[in-house]
């Protein structure tokens, strides 16, 4: 085994690489195109890249590679690339195979772990974009506890028609809706197709991947500036090439992942996510991770902090800006700048503190990070709900709702599954007062929890947004806007009282009052409980009958357990 320079932590590589019983293991190395001056001397760190033709926040990863790879070999390791899948939930959305997106989380946490520990790498870079991917990777640094970094490849640009700025979800998700209320036609329809995405990247707003990517970077997870960094920009070239550097850093420093993700990082992520107002997903994703680093943050969490921290930023689905003006205004160094009396003084793997960066940071567009003394509204983008109908909580965008909807009382019309409400809706028999139900759309009823983007998104599209309600165990697209109410703990398939609600049943919605609540009496709900029958598993095969037998409920994550 070669020798180690005092001073430098005993590289986990060498477990695999190192004396004469390990020679098959290093003449394979070789056959890689090793050296032998690099195999045993260097750190051996895993890029794990997400990289995909399917996915457009993945399209220019190749790029990416590259310049990571560089990096880490001028900062003197050696850069090993290996896939790992991905779903774009966008293509995905409305049909089977949203069922598995969900899934991928966990699947990809256990593809990092299992490459990983096999080859007993020294050091991850963690290359990801999209919603299930970046929370599986990260799920995979907190459980194996080595060097890691993350890149988040970055949004991609707004589109243009007719003199607006374009997205994907006005612009089709929602289209979809005006081209069925007669607003728009089937011509203006296709050319918002070809306009709402121009470039690659992440959807052009805070939905879930570019929420994540903040989550990330306020974990101290990844380079500052890296979240709201277009993917096509060339500052994305640098923040990889440092990363890869920096990765090699990390290594001989001995800063494992566990030392930056401690219960104050994530509560400075949680502080940002609900600054800026992101996607109800990370009351799912970030539990999820926590939960590999050893701590456990409850739903109400969420709640709490999002009392305390204002939202400062308008982004979409619900704001005018884009990921773009977010990054030009200073990305999330400035929205640190604006957070620092509230966020705990961490340190990330820049190797600067987080109160470090605020300082360095500048507001580069006050428009766009308001100040915390007149922000856009005074609690956060997220609120946790409890009451007879959801006794272990449910979640909201609270700062996707107009005005008037803060508050909404409705009969209840009910469906089985999306498909179900969304035949409804397109068929125009969602009327304006109705609080629509969707139900067995849980992590176990589902299976896999889909989102519910398609329904939300044509109700939103003929105008219903603001005169119905919707709640469902299933949970939305960080593009959802309006009174719709995701992650209703706990689900139907576990008998959750969502099951027991009925056509006609009276719903009540009560913002301030934190409270949705189902206006049927106990001894009713008692007498349709001892009725009540979970219905046939909708799989019965394969990886989603599995996920369904060891997912846990919404407001702890829906992670697997084996106990």
């Amino acid at each position: 085994m070669a020798r180690k320079k005092a001073g430098k932590p005993a590289l986990r590589s060498s477990v695999a690489t190192g004396g004469p019983e390990r020679a098959p293991a290093r003449a394979l190395l070789y056959a890689d195109g090793l050296c032998p001056e690099e195999v045993g001397r260097k750190p051996l760190v895993g890029l794990a890249s997400s990289f995909s033709d399917l996915i457009p926040g993945h399209t220019q990863m190749r790029r990416l590679e590259r310049a990571i790879e560089k990096g880490v070999h001028a900062g003197g390791g050696i850069s090993m690339t290996f896939g790992i899948p991905g779903v774009c939930d966008g293509i995905a959305m409305g049909h089977r195979g949203m069922h598995y997106s969900l899934v991928t989380r966990e699947i990809i946490a256990d593809a990092v772990e299992c490459v990983a520990e096999a080859h007993r790498l020294d050091a991850l870079v963690l290359l990801t974009n999209c919603d299930k991917i970046t929370p599986g990777m990260l799920m995979a640094a907190a459980r194996l506890d080595i060097p890691c970094i993350a890149i988040t490849a970055g949004p991609m640009m707004s589109g243009r028609r007719r003199g607006r700025r374009t997205n994907l979800v006005a612009d089709t998700f929602e289209a979809v809706g005006k081209w069925r209320a007669g607003e728009i036609d089937e011509i203006e329809l296709g050319c918002l197709e070809l306009e709402a995405c121009p470039t690659a990247g992440a959807c052009q707003g805070l939905y879930t991947a570019n929420t994540m990517a903040c989550v990330t970077e306020a974990l101290g997870l990844s380079l500052a500036g890296c979240a709201a960094c277009p993917v096509v920009v060339s500052d994305k070239d640098r923040i990889a090439y440092r990363s890869g550097q920096k990765i090699v850093e990390l290594v001989l420093k001995g800063l494992t992942a566990r030392r930056f993700m401690t219960a104050a990082a994530f509560d400075n992520a949680i502080s940002v996510d609900m600054a800026l107002g992101g996607s109800t997903n990370t009351c799912l994703h970030i539990p999820a991770i926590a939960r590999e680093a050893g701590i456990v943050i409850p739903l109400e969490r969420f709640d709490e902090i999002s009392r305390k921290v204002p939202k400062i930023t308008d982004l979409l689905p619900s704001g005018r800006h884009y990921m773009e003006d977010l990054y030009w205004a200073g990305g999330i160094p400035a929205v640190f700048k604006r957070l620092k009396k509230v966020l705990k003084d961490c340190p990330t793997v820049t190797g600067r503190s987080v109160h470090a960066i605020a300082r360095n940071a500048e507001v580069l567009d006050e428009n766009v990070i308001l100040p915390m003394e007149k922000p856009y509204s005074r609690e956060g983008g997220i609120a946790v709900l409890k009451g007879n109908l959801v006794p272990d909580g449910a979640v909201i965008k609270q700062t996707a709702l107009p005005e008037k909807a803060r508050s909404f009382t409705g009969p209840a019309r009910c469906f089985d599954s999306e498909e179900e409400a969304m035949a409804a809706i397109m068929a125009r028999k969602v009327k304006a007062g109705d609080f629509v139900v969707i139900r067995y759309e849980g992590p176990k009823g589902g299976p896999g929890m889909r989102e519910m983007l398609s329904p939300t998104s044509a109700i939103t599209g003929m105008g219903l947004s603001e005169t119905t309600a919707l709640v469902t165990d299933g949970r939305f697209s960080g593009g959802t806007r309006g009174p719709c109410i995701g992650h209703a703990s706990p689900e139907a398939m576990s008998g959750g009282p969502l099951a027991l609600v009925r056509n006609g049943d009276v719903i009540e919605f009560d913002l301030e009052r934190r409270k949705l609540e189902l206006r049927v009496s106990v001894a009713e709900l008692k007498r349709r409980r001892a009725n009540w029958k979970p219905p046939q598993p909708k799989v019965k095969t394969g990886c989603l009958a599995r996920y369904a037998r060891l997912v846990t409920s919404a407001n702890t994550g829906a992670v697997l357990s084996i106990d």
